[in-house]
């Protein structure tokens, strides 16, 4: 099965993809202006559609008291937003908390040579690929 990951920013949408073997590779960082998650959403579904994508895991921001803070009410209503506009889809859509992984996403591409400027460019897809690496771990086991 294919799974899209999801982390949601203010400006940027970053997506990863899993292949049939459950290999999670970046697909993009999607950019957009403040606030103008309407942008974000219609570009979700074409990304959908064009992957052919049932399953969507995005990432929750739990504050690390456990409590869900602005960040995890603002994913939320994206996702709210984004399944009544795309009912049609019949995505089957998961929550994995995403603590630590945009300072995981941060190490692997910093362990892997790129500089700061670059890293700062694709964060959010490295973000989204390890909470979809996380959430295949943890429901294939």
């Amino acid at each position: 099965m294919i799974y899209l990951g999801l982390d949601l920013g203010t400006t940027t949408l970053g997506i990863a993809i899993s292949d049939d073997l459950n290999i999670v590779h970046g697909l993009e960082n999607f950019e957009f202006e403040k606030g103008n998650y309407k942008k974000a959403r219609n570009h979700l579904r074409e990304v959908i559609i064009k992957n052919n994508v049932y399953n969507l895991v995005i990432g929750f921001p739990i504050q690390l008291d456990g409590q869900i803070g602005k960040r995890g009410e603002s994913v939320k209503r994206f996702v709210d937003d984004f399944s009544k506009e795309n009912s049609d889809l019949n995505l089957n859509i998961y929550y994995q908390d995403e603590r630590y992984s945009t300072l995981e996403a941060h190490e692997r591409l910093k362990n892997s040579g790129l500089k700061e400027n670059k890293i700062n460019k694709i964060i959010d897809m490295y973000s989204a690929v390890v909470i979809l690496e996380d959430f295949l771990k943890k429901h294939n086991n």
